[in-house]
């Protein structure tokens, strides 16, 4: 079986054996983190509910194309065109899967949508999947149309077409499974509307749609790349960069969701629940011998670089043009679907859960950037190791070289070289942890077996050299595909350590929330949030990693983590 995840790679199963870099036990979230969270009875409830969520499928219907995958790839293409942000994009698709489940809730049995609960129920005789399949086109169509207008004449009206359904349709007449639809994301929308992103831009006085009005300003003015060292006047915060895009224009980075920690979450308490927490672990202080150290590591990464470990970096890259990690998460969650023989209904489900609790993780990781507005590698490592002589990679076809250390750059293309918004905590980590979470617990196992393969010189950095000879990934499992993720951002030189490890740690806590928030919501049980604190022990000082004085222990289980 092979799946297309992007114009590149294939996604398909493999024998070849696991190569991800394992989460270091100091820092992995267990069972026994999440029993204190939720307590043993809870953890039972919700695997079993796993395990049911992913039962009988019913085979007439594996017939028929899967509406939730078409509307995925319709919702992903918006984010391809549109070119939002990762934060933005996250809350885009959990918008439109949440249209879709809402509407598709009105035709369950237990279900309530988390709107409008249960006042959209519909008689038993009408629960048929034609009604479930037009119910949810209309919610998504709305969705999709809201979000990104771009695509509208060009792909979502022909898509509703060819589907047989009129998208100028706009009854609320909820006797009808068009009305349902549109009726369910009608108070969606109206509920994100108004949830602190500024979708619209009316929140900012520059009108731009998701712009900042929280007033942020940048310590450090800007710099182009390499940084000019006289720019860095606060070397623990972070700075804006300045390059020529791969269009040719001159960009100066502005932090691009300074006001995410305001949007509302989905299972979250608050946009802070984690920040105390997650102090404990970083951003580590200029002057620190764990300062020096994170760089260090960096930098020995940067010179030590295998074609494999490259391809890692570009792999999960997501910049510009592309899903970014929530809509790339939401590609391997459609490999899931084909892997497994997804009904409609699973799939409401699970799409449901992954990218509500992937918008969780934007909150809970821009929270952390805006609290600790911290430095890139990208300034930290031309800062400390300027009038030095280290070796690290030198440019693309360069391989290691020998160079000042206020000429580093991270393994990026020139054209992107780091992200627009500050490094603690990693995005990407807590995205794919997250997201990985609630996979494994809906399918009810951590299974993922799944890989991508390379052919020799497809790198878009070093194009016609790397790699030299075929590279293959593989996933053994969802945390394989996740430790991966993260481990990739310290192959590019976007992230330090402590923001990995701590973003995978967190993204699982937040996958576990989110899940468990969906189970209640598809099985009508009452909806509490669970008891997420403490959720972090405090260990003996000699078993802290070096640098990190009181940390949090994050220990593994007998089975190496979650």
């Amino acid at each position: 079986m092979q799946m297309i995840l992007s114009s590149h790679v294939l996604m398909r199963r493999s024998t070849l054996p696991s190569r991800t870099a394992a989460l270091d036990p100091r820092w992995e979230f267990t069972v026994r983190s999440l029993l204190k969270m939720t307590g043993t009875l809870q953890i039972l409830f919700v695997m079993l509910s796993a395990v049911s969520h992913a039962g009988v499928v019913d085979r007439t219907e594996l017939e028929t194309p899967n509406i939730v995958i078409e509307w995925d790839n319709a919702a992903l293409q918006g984010v391809r065109d549109s070119k939002i942000g990762p934060p933005m994009v996250a809350r885009a698709l959990a918008i439109v899967h949440t249209c879709m489940y809402d509407a598709w809730s009105a035709y369950d049995d237990r279900a309530r949508g988390t709107q409008l609960g249960k006042a959209l129920r519909q008689p038993y005789g009408l629960r048929t999947l034609e009604n479930k399949k037009e119910a949810i086109s209309f919610a998504a169509y709305r969705a999709v149309v809201d979000l990104f207008q771009l695509d509208e004449a060009t792909l979502y009206r022909p898509l509703m077409t060819s589907l047989g359904y009129d998208p100028d349709n706009t009854t609320t007449d909820t006797t009808t499974p068009a009305g349902v639809g549109n009726t369910a994301c009608a108070a969606v929308l109206q509920y994100r509307h108004n949830d602190g992103s500024n979708q619209s831009g009316t929140m900012s006085s520059s009108g731009v749609p998701y712009s900042d009005y929280t007033g942020y300003e940048p310590v450090n003015p800007p710099t182009t790349v390499p940084v000019i060292l006289t720019s860095i006047l606060d070397p623990n915060r972070w700075q804006p960069l300045q390059y020529t895009d791969q269009t040719g224009t001159f960009v100066t980075q502005v932090f691009l969701g300074a006001q995410w920690n305001k949007v509302a979450p989905f299972a979250l308490r608050s946009d802070d629940q984690f920040r105390a927490a997650l102090k404990l672990f970083g951003p580590a202080q200029y002057g620190s011998t764990t300062y020096r150290e994170q760089a260090e590591e960096l930098v020995e990464v940067s010179a030590k670089l295998t074609d494999e470990q490259k391809m890692i970096a570009e792999y999960w890259k997501d910049g510009p043009h592309s899903e970014t990690p929530p809509g790339h998460w939401a590609l391997l969650a459609q490999f899931v679907s084909m892997r497994d023989h997804h009904t409609l209904d699973q799939d409401v489900k699970m799409f449901f859960a992954v990218t509500n609790a992937t918008l969780d993780a934007s909150i809970v990781a821009w929270d952390a950037k805006r609290a600790f507005d911290s430095v890139r590698p990208a300034t930290a490592i031309c800062y400390l190791f300027h009038g030095q002589q280290i070796q690290s990679w030198g440019g693309p076809g360069k391989g290691t070289v020998l160079m000042d250390g206020a000429d580093w750059l991270p393994y990026q293309p020139a054209s992107f070289p780091t992200p627009p918004f500050p490094e603690f905590i990693s995005g990407h980590s807590t995205f794919s942890a997250a997201a990985a979470t609630v996979l494994e617990l809906f399918t009810g196992r951590n299974w993922f077996g799944a890989s991508v393969t390379f052919a020799p010189g497809t790198s878009a950095i070093e194009p016609g050299i790397t790699p030299a000879v075929p590279v293959v990934l593989y996933w053994d499992t969802f945390t394989d595909a996740a430790n991966q993720a993260g481990m990739s951002r310290r192959y590019g030189g976007i992230h330090f350590k402590a923001a990995d490890l701590t973003g995978r740690a967190v993204g699982k806590v937040v996958g576990f929330q989110a899940w468990q928030k969906v189970v209640e919501l598809s099985e009508d049980r009452e909806d509490r949030q669970p008891e997420v604190q403490p959720i972090f022990s405090l260990p003996s000082e000699e078993d802290l990693p070096s640098g990190f004085v009181s940390s949090p222990c994050i220990q593994c289980d007998s089975h190496g983590g979650f």
